[in-house]
């Protein structure tokens, strides 16, 4: 299955690119690194413009586009300021809600409608979401549930999942009235667009006050925000061309396994703590996830 394939590449480079932006926002501001998130994302895209040619567009397409496009602008922000406030193994797991909302959104939108096995799923995914604070169940059974909420990354995660549910179904839209490749080509260009004034008044504000918003050595930040456009290049990619092919809810799905990576990522690269905690939720709600996605 191809789709399958290109999705969980989608997955392990968003992972990648996960690890890349938490390391740039410890230095650098998150509106300017959410800029250079889409821009040099852009950058690589472009580069496809030799293999591809450009498609007819449908009537849908500017509408899709503007909608679509504001909308991930904003997520862009909010998974930027989630890294920066709380841990990657924290946050990272938090996108598996995503598949959930789509429960909701998808048949609205597109019309696509899962079987009752996305019920068990949706079951997996809350029950794994309490796993990720499990060790605060001492203190009362509904703590772990509030200790996600409390966590201001999470809250800010959550937020950016739900709206995932919403683009995910608006981005089939754009695929279908033009391609996979000219559609991610078109909303990174837009987004890049309408921050480029947000990027320029934060560099500003860090003129007058001297604040620190860039990091003194700005080489090896640059090199990660150039990471970040490469990976994430490869994930829209890989997930466009692959809505084109099956249900949107089988693609997100499948890509939310990012999730379990990044928990490991935690672990290994920024020494994060109460990893069998999160690793074991996250597991539970990747297999949430899977059962909408095969079953559903």
């Amino acid at each position: 299955m191809i789709w399958f394939i290109l999705a969980f590449l989608a997955a392990f480079f968003d992972s990648v690119k996960g690890v890349f932006s938490k390391k740039s926002v410890k230095n650098i501001d998150e509106y300017i690194v959410s800029w250079a998130l889409r821009f040099f994302t852009l950058l690589f895209l472009l580069s496809a413009f030799v293999f591809i040619e450009i498609p007819q567009i449908g009537d849908r397409f500017l509408m899709a586009l503007l909608i679509g496009g504001s909308i991930n602008a904003i997520t862009t922000v909010l998974v930027v300021k989630a890294l920066k406030y709380s841990e990657l193994s924290i946050v990272a797991p938090i996108i598996t809600f995503t598949p959930l909302f789509l429960l909701v959104t998808s048949p609205i939108i597109t019309g696509e409608f899962p079987t009752v096995f996305g019920l068990i799923g949706v079951f997996l995914i809350v029950f794994g979401s309490y796993m990720l604070n499990i060790k605060k169940k001492s203190i009362g059974y509904l703590v772990p549930f509030k200790a996600l909420l409390n966590e201001r990354g999470a809250r800010l995660m959550l937020l950016a999942a739900f709206l995932w549910s919403i683009t995910a179904n608006i981005d089939k839209i754009g695929v279908q009235d033009s391609s996979p490749i000219f559609w991610a080509i078109s909303v990174n260009a837009y987004i890049a667009l309408i921050m480029f004034p947000i990027m320029l008044h934060r560099i500003k504000l860090y003129k007058i006050n001297k604040a620190s918003i860039l990091s003194k050595n700005f080489s090896s930040g640059l090199k990660n925000l150039v990471m970040i456009g490469l990976c994430s290049s490869i994930v829209l990619a890989c997930q466009m061309t692959a809505i084109n092919m099956v249900l949107v809810i089988y693609v997100i799905s499948i890509k939310r396994i990012s999730a379990v990576i990044s928990v490991f990522f935690g672990c290994f690269i920024f020494k994060e703590k109460n990893i069998r905690e999160r690793l074991v939720g996250s597991i539970i709600m990747v297999i949430g996830v899977l059962f909408i996605a095969l079953l559903g």
